[in-house]
């Protein structure tokens, strides 16, 4: 098929139609309005192959991953999904390649209500670029920059899932599905991230690691904080990997998460938690912001732990 054979077949109706497109796929511009009192949040991620999947990975769990890091990202501001555009570069136009991608990112754009408007396909080593668009209340985004001394820091669902599972794929050991799942099709936490308006005082999605993710707000915010890592919300598997190597490495700095951490004065964690129980996805307390600079990681006796590494970074050394 040819470059615009694939646009045409596979992404010219991608996600339901939205009044506020008044022009997508299939010309120069998309033309587009931003509904009057609300802000227009913008973001983009590129993932490419050997650095963020596998190369022989399924190219329908790519779709719904390259999708999904854009919007757990408006997750974080608070923002409701709207638009998104896509550069797909690919090594040959491989027809039943493009299909299963093209499947996995229309049934996330569908379950979000976001809409394709735009992007471009060439020829080149496989990668994809995803920007995202969301409509956020105008003073109502969740910045990095609010937190406060006092307020307590929360996670949402579960932390090292997606660490583990790329960790036995490395290894050639046998690979649980669910971590496996939770590293190839993880959910954006778009609705706890819209309830969180007027709640939450920071908030960053963790696609780098806890310790990373949460520096970037501590830093913002000049404030420090001190988790409890008895209190980091873990599964069984993931929980058993931390107690045989006493290395707390997977859940406070393996990435690929796409959970919320957030900031939160203490007198409305229960409504961030009776907003997660209504969504199905638990929020935990797993630490407070303190005026000490830093990051602070208590241990089980009280310790604190010598060194936590940062969250990846693509240009840092042995990265």
């Amino acid at each position: 098929m040819s470059e615009f054979d694939l646009i045409r077949t596979y992404f010219a109706d991608i996600g339901p139609a939205r009044a506020d497109v008044a022009l997508g796929v299939g010309d120069d511009c998309a033309l587009l309005s931003v509904p009057a009192g609300h802000a227009l949040a913008v973001s983009i991620d590129t993932l490419a192959s050997g650095i963020h999947f596998f190369p022989d990975c399924d190219p329908e769990h790519l779709g719904h991953k390259s999708l999904a890091v854009g919007l757990s990202d408006l997750a974080a501001m608070g923002a409701d999904p709207a638009w998104s555009t896509l550069a797909l570069t690919l090594p040959s136009a491989d027809e039943d390649w493009v299909r299963a991608f093209s499947r996995g990112f229309t049934r996330l754009s569908q379950a979000h209500g976001i809409r394709l408007v735009g992007g471009d396909t060439t020829r080149g080593p496989l990668s994809v670029s995803v920007q995202v668009h969301g409509f956020v209340p105008l003073g109502a985004a969740i910045r990095r920059s609010g937190a406060r001394l006092g307020d307590l820091v929360c996670v949402s669902g579960t932390l090292g899932d997606a660490g583990l599972a790329l960790r036995q794929m490395l290894e050639g050991t046998d690979v649980d599905p669910a971590l496996r799942r939770r590293l190839e099709l993880p959910e954006p936490r778009v609705a706890l991230g819209r309830g969180l308006r007027g709640i939450a005082s920071a908030m960053i999605d963790l696609s780098d690691g806890l310790a990373g993710d949460l520096g970037h707000i501590l830093r913002a915010s000049g404030v420090g904080a001190e988790l409890d890592l008895m209190r980091l919300p873990l599964t069984p598997a993931v929980a058993n990997a931390v107690r045989k190597d006493a290395d707390w490495s997977l859940p406070l700095s393996s990435g690929d998460d796409y959970e919320l951490c957030f900031c939160i004065p203490r007198e409305r964690i229960e409504d961030a938690r009776r907003l997660g129980v209504g969504l199905g996805c638990p929020v935990s307390v797993v630490g407070v912001i303190s005026d000490q600079p830093g990051l602070r990681c208590r241990q089980a006796n009280g310790d604190l732990l010598n060194a936590v590494r940062g969250g990846f970074d693509h240009f840092a050394t042995g990265a």
